[in-house]
């Protein structure tokens, strides 16, 4: 059973491993009580505001606050992060809720266990250079989509998307091209047809008129229409064993998420796109603040999954997996706001 951060200073002051060696700060205090203290989280795309919590926990030092030392592997998409902690070269990822799901349906148990947003995020547009003339989803067939990577969850939102406009997802080709300059310079060029991605990439191409969007999952209201209930995105998820061989550190982590998640929340937008690294920004900072804006509503407030979500995400695979049975899921077994809820009384107020 984990404890939190409370009950560690509690134990590690009676201990005495606080103030018993000259200088040890109380970091160095929680660490000594955590079951691992280096990690690395593996994310797909770490410049996203989709992946916002993540970048503010890691600049603003909460993980050191608590005892840890993390190491945050950046990779082209969240399927590609994924790859990386089933491979073992990763212990954490911060991805999509959903993969969750996959990779139960392979007989492999991870679990989501603090949330980072509580809408997609994923907008898609055609390109208004090679789709001048889009009518409708009809249009889209034979073309080339751009996501962040094959697997992705912008992949998997585009074949929601077509699924309920009567296509497959195999009438459409499937291009990566990652989350940042790259994806942009991808439909300026005419690589793609059209892309699924998130902020800053989306909200560049639109002050360019360069894209026409089509559907677009940023607000809660409209990401519950197409989705039919709250679907759970970014999350921080590992696997079961993982969980249960480091309690304690696994606590850390969600401790240090719910205080970006908050933070993020009773900030401003400039002290937020100060805090990023100016890459994130992608040369304009006010349009990187235009897009925090528009998404804040779709990032969590708490690290907490709707009630509601993982059946909504279950859901939504089981309509574009080809031959994906609902039934063999425990969505049960794929999430838990059990570390959320302790580090939200450890961390009342941001």
């Amino acid at each position: 059973m984990s404890i939190s951060r409370r009950e560690l200073l509690k134990t590690a002051g009676a201990a005495g491993l606080l103030g018993a060696v000259p200088g040890l700060s109380f970091a160095q205090g929680l660490a000594a009580l955590l079951e691992k203290q280096d990690l690395t989280i593996a994310v797909g795309g770490q410049p996203l505001i989709y992946y916002l919590p993540l970048s503010v926990a890691h600049l603003k030092g909460y993980f050191k606050d608590e005892g840890l030392n993390v190491t945050i592997a950046d990779f082209a998409g969240g399927s590609k992060a994924l790859q990386a902690v089933v491979g073992g070269s990763a212990d954490v990822v911060s991805g999509a809720f959903e993969h969750t799901i996959n990779l139960q349906a392979k007989g492999q148990f991870y679990r989501c266990f603090v949330l980072q947003g509580r809408a997609p995020m994923i907008v898609l547009g055609v390109s208004r250079k090679t789709m001048a003339g889009y009518q409708s989803p009809a249009d889209l067939k034979g073309k080339k989509i751009g996501v962040t990577a094959p697997g992705s969850s912008t992949n998997m939102m585009v074949s929601f998307f077509l699924a309920q406009h009567g296509l497959k997802p195999a009438d459409v080709s499937f291009i990566g091209v990652g989350a940042g300059a790259g994806a942009v310079t991808a439909l300026r060029s005419g690589q793609i047809d059209a892309i699924a991605n998130l902020d800053p990439v989306i909200s560049t191409l639109v002050k360019e008129d360069a894209i026409q969007i089509i559907a677009d999952t940023r607000a809660l209201e409209d990401a519950q229409k197409i989705f039919g209930g709250n679907m759970p995105s970014g999350c921080l998820y590992t696997s079961q064993a993982f969980i249960d061989a480091n309690p304690n550190t696994t606590q850390a982590l969600a401790n240090a998420m719910v205080r970006a998640d908050k933070w993020i929340q009773a900030s401003s937008v400039d002290d937020i796109a100060k805090l990023v690294p100016e890459s994130y920004l992608l040369g304009d900072p006010d349009l990187y603040k235009l897009a925090l804006k528009g998404n804040r509503p779709g990032l969590s407030p708490d690290g907490l999954v709707p009630e509601d979500g993982p059946q909504t995400a279950l859901n939504a695979l089981a309509e574009f997996v080809p031959n994906f049975d609902r039934t063999a899921i425990d969505i049960s077994r794929i999430w838990t706001n059990q570390f959320a809820a302790k580090a939200n009384q450890t961390y009342p107020h941001a």
